[in-house]
């Protein structure tokens, strides 16, 4: 799994050091060497597990799917991304770290209010 590009479809093979990586990111933490270009590429799709070429100079509509299943790999890439988010059990189990900000209105009992009694009575 990259830890770079979340929906990864495929493994490039780096023609410099001859090794997969999920990307570009990954091969410059992995190797002390930058990386070579090329146009000759070479993928594994990860859901067939199958390898394939591809040249870059004639990359069309069709190129961007594995000719083996058809998996679309040429996708926008999702990066992670930070968030704060509180820790906890879940909330449908646990419900203990929710407030709830509703105002709770108070049943009245009888119709003699006690709290307005004092201004009503001389």
């Amino acid at each position: 799994m990259c830890k770079h590009v979340l929906n990864a479809q495929v493994a490039i093979r780096s023609p410099c050091c001859k090794k997969w990586f999920e990307c570009a990111e990954c091969h410059q933490e992995q190797s002390d060497h930058p990386l070579m270009q090329t146009f000759d590429m070479t993928f594994i799709c990860k859901k067939c597990k199958k390898a394939f070429r591809k040249d870059a100079r004639e990359f069309e509509d069709a190129d961007e799917y594995c000719p083996h299943c058809d998996n679309h790999f040429v996708l926008p890439a999702k990066t992670p991304q930070a968030a704060l988010q509180v820790e906890g059990e879940d909330a449908r189990v646990d419900s203990r770290m929710l407030k709830d900000e509703r105002m709770r209105s108070e049943q009245l009992r009888s119709i003699f209010d006690v709290k307005e009694a004092p201004n009503k009575l001389g």
